[in-house]
């Protein structure tokens, strides 16, 4: 398939925005290719630029699933568009998006709007620490929770070293307040509140990991994580920023039946349109202000546009039915990818989480970040070109998640194995 088009309109870009992209991981970098510029979507498939179609298992990163230009949601855009786009004003829309959410999570007393899981996450912690006093926190490596200072931390040598800045520009005074803590593995928590009881504010972790590809905790670790921070007094925060209806109405936390102090949500809330949002309990958010100090706000949060894409996409994923249906065709798909692999010797595990999933290239389970960096990357950006050239999109990089949509058809699903079937020969 040519694609010249998208070629000539990355050489472009790349002399006016840093990388030719706005975001890192859509350069292609990983995978040894160059970026598809994407010209339009509907269902399950995106057009680029030069007119080529693919079954798209990105969906913006989760949030798209409904499948694409849902009809639904954007015959509700439109009619909001006529209305204003903008007011920076409160709006009767913001009242009933958060009475859903906090339906889906009974866990949440309040929650407060803001633009993307990066503001949600940042917002969480720091109301964390002015709720406990205190200033540390313990995260998971391969856990991704934002770009802010705070978060972008990799581990040290040992599970419970500080962690040292995994950007330039993240000074090593603010990546010091950051604890490092092995996935999967409630020792290497337990061992830094032991530590330092009196130190930590808060435990924030994923509430089914995508960012070093799907990763599901073991039976007990997030149970564990409940009851070490009520022991030690530390805010338990759930991202599901990706998991948040991923997974199930209610998400990560409705599967495990556990309930977080706090919980971050995105993407899938704004029905595709720049949002997110953190909830919890109602003494933690009446620290916010304007009921408490802690400062946090937010000029385009709570933005009619995506208040109403949300409502509509909520309320279409709360009917009966729905996630049988986004389970069983993401179930139909790991399941033949499982058989392929057998059958063409492909040594491989794929890992699945509601309709989230990841082929990682191992012949071992992947539980934590260290198992995933050890995966056979170079077999995987072969597999990678290998679809998108059978018109299959999918993430650019081992470490992300796939989504199936909706909108996704048997008939989908049978375009896409054809394609991992071709893509597994000789692999």
């Amino acid at each position: 398939m040519g694609t010249a088009r998208s070629q000539k309109l990355f050489k472009k870009a790349e002399k006016l925005i840093p990388g030719g992209v706005n975001s890192p991981v859509r350069a292609f970098k990983a995978v040894g290719g160059r970026p598809l510029f994407i010209k339009r979507a509907k269902g399950s498939r995106i057009y680029d630029a030069d007119g080529n179609a693919y079954i798209d298992y990105v969906g913006s990163w989760g949030p798209m699933i409904l499948g694409h230009t849902d009809t639904r949601v954007t015959q509700a855009l439109k009619k909001a568009v006529e209305k204003g786009t903008s007011f920076g004003a409160p709006t009767e829309l913001e009242v009933e998006l958060a009475g859903l959410v906090l339906e889906a999570f009974p866990s949440m007393g309040m929650v407060r709007f803001v633009n993307s899981g990066t503001e949600a996450t940042m917002s969480a912690i720091r109301l964390a620490r002015a709720y406990t006093g205190r200033d540390k926190i313990i995260k998971f490596e391969g856990c991704y929770h934002g770009h802010s200072d705070g978060l972008l931390i990799k581990a040290g040598s040992g599970a419970a070293t500080l962690g040292l800045p995994d950007s330039p520009g993240v000074p090593a005074e603010i990546a010091g307040k950051t604890h490092n803590a092995v996935f999967n593995d409630l020792s290497s928590v337990r061992k830094i509140l032991e530590k330092d009881p009196e130190g930590v504010a808060c435990v924030i972790v994923e509430g089914a990991p995508g960012n070093m590809g799907v990763v599901r905790p073991k039976a007990g670790f997030m149970e564990g994580l409940r009851v070490l921070t009520r022991r030690y007094g530390v805010v338990f925060i759930m991202d599901e920023v990706m998991s948040g209806f991923r997974l199930c109405y209610g998400g990560a936390q409705k599967v495990y039946k556990i309930e977080p102090d706090m919980t971050c949500l995105g993407k899938v809330i704004g029905g595709g349109l720049p949002v997110g949002a953190f909830g919890g309990k109602t003494e933690i958010m009446e620290k916010l202000a304007p009921s408490g100090p802690v400062y946090q706000a937010g000029t385009l949060s709570g933005n009619p546009l995506a208040m109403v894409a949300g409502i509509e996409t909520l309320n279409q994923l709360k009917k009966k039915g729905t996630y049988e249906k986004l389970i069983g065709t993401t179930d139909m798909l790991c399941d033949g990818v499982e058989e392929i692999a057998k059958r063409r010797s492909v040594q491989c595990r794929v890992a699945r989480a509601g309709s989230m999933f990841t082929v990682f290239f191992t012949n071992r389970q992947v539980k934590n970040y260290q198992d995933a960096k050890k995966c056979d990357l170079e077999k995987f950006s072969k597999y990678f070109l290998r679809m998108l050239k059978g018109g299959v999109y999918l993430p650019p990089s081992q470490f992300e998640a796939a989504f199936v949509s909706l909108a996704h058809a048997r008939a989908d699903i049978t375009k896409t194995l054809e394609a991992v079937d071709r893509s597994f020969k000789g692999l």
